[in-house]
């Protein structure tokens, strides 16, 4: 049958959820309360689009998909109206996304799943006060959506079986591989990659090798695919931060954010989207 996917929130992580159901053939909605967000959303889309198909990793349907199956939209009622499953993607704020939920709830049919892209606040905090949090999941997508084949799947405490079910189908029915972990918090991969993230801060700040050096070690002694502190640039030092005062919150002093990553987002050098980082990516 025909879905149709809402998303909310048209940064980075938002517009790239959007491209890939709409590639994919889902009429699929972008909604966000900024015009110029929209349009600039809009106009990286189908770039990323056009270098996929220069490249020969999209084909040329998406071209006509994205033309004909993406919606832009700034009032959020207009957005969720006949929506089948909406996708939230705002920033990492437990207020403001429990916020849009409660908007969102009264808008959509019962059926409609309901889902967070949250990287690290418990499913269960954002479903609460919700009518029907049964249906509330984590679909939690990776930085650059279009490229990363995961998709972390997070079951809350009242979520049910049926519609974990229906987020694994959605995610395979998008090409990602979807894995299924409980609520708890930073989950699986957050929780994994952030104590890597931040040690690798953590040295730096102290001296012990350069950034070039500390991502070498783990690209070619581990072979990891990107380094700890590219990978910080490449997802945002203020994305890192976030989630890193979340779980040093709710788990303890493993996550507390180095001094070095609070001072480089307060000059602003928050990774490849300011052109510098741990690295200049204006070279």
């Amino acid at each position: 049958m025909s879905m149709n996917i809402t998303v909310i929130g048209a940064g980075t992580m938002g517009a790239g959820i959007a491209q890939v159901a709409a590639i994919h053939g889902y009429q699929t909605t972008l909604c966000d309360v900024s015009e110029s967000q929209l349009s600039a959303a809009r106009a990286g889309i189908e770039a990323s689009v056009e270098k996929g198909i220069a490249r020969g990793k999209t084909p040329e349907t998406a071209r006509e998909r994205i033309s004909s199956g993406l919606i832009m939209e700034s009032q959020l009622e207009k957005a969720c109206t006949g929506a089948n499953v909406v996708i939230e993607a705002v920033p990492e704020d437990l207020n403001l996304k429990q916020s849009i939920f409660k908007q969102v709830e009264p808008l959509v049919a019962k059926d409609a799943l309901l889902a967070s892209n949250t990287s690290s606040i418990p499913i269960g905090e954002l479903a609460d006060g919700l009518d029907h949090p049964d249906r509330f999941v984590g679909m939690h997508f990776f930085n650059p959506v279009p490229v990363m084949a995961l998709i972390e799947v997070i079951r809350g405490g009242k979520t049910t079986d049926s519609a974990i079910d229906r987020t694994v189908q959605l995610a395979k029915d998008l090409s990602k591989e979807p894995i299924v972990v409980k609520d708890s918090p930073g989950f699986a991969t957050s929780r994994l990659g952030l104590v890597i993230g931040l040690e690798a801060i953590r040295m730096l700040e102290d001296g012990v090798a350069s950034a070039e050096e500390i991502d070498k070690a783990m690209e070619l002694g581990y072979r990891h695919p990107m380094g700890p502190l590219k990978l910080t640039d490449l997802v945002g030092l203020d994305v890192r931060l976030a989630i890193a005062e979340v779980l040093h919150e709710q788990i303890g002093e493993q996550f507390s954010p180095p001094q070095l990553l609070r001072d480089m987002v307060a000059k602003g050098h928050l990774g490849k989207k300011s052109g510098q980082g741990f690295h200049d990516w204006n070279a």
